[in-house]
């Protein structure tokens, strides 16, 4: 019997996987960094804080809100983001314990 491609993978690798590649770029890495850096929700224009268009900012936004790891709500015309304490502790539960294994069976294993 042949193993199906959507039975290959558990539900924790695909979503390690999404979570991976909404983290996979160097302008969302800075976002979070610059959202966990306020104990409040950020209501400014992020792209004064970051040099990089609006566009591209508004889609790392949407690419992490996607996800789950941060979150936006309206507040008049400005949209407020915040790193969301759920997203935040998924990835705490599946990339942390994922980097340490990989991390401690490589010095076992390494050649």
């Amino acid at each position: 019997m042949a193993i199906t491609k959507a039975k290959l993978f558990d539900p924790s690798q695909k979503r390690s996987a999404e979570l991976m590649k909404a983290l996979g770029h160097p302008a969302r890495i800075a976002i979070i960094e610059l959202l966990a850096d306020r104990e409040t929700c950020f209501c400014g224009d992020i792209t004064d804080e970051l040099p990089l268009a609006q566009s591209t900012v508004s889609q790392h936004l949407k690419a992490l809100k996607k996800v789950g790891i941060i979150t936006g709500e309206i507040d008049g015309v400005r949209t407020c983001y915040c790193l969301s304490e759920e997203g935040i502790q998924e990835i705490n539960e599946l990339l942390i314990p994922l980097i340490n294994d990989v991390t401690t069976k490589n010095k076992e294993n390494c050649c």
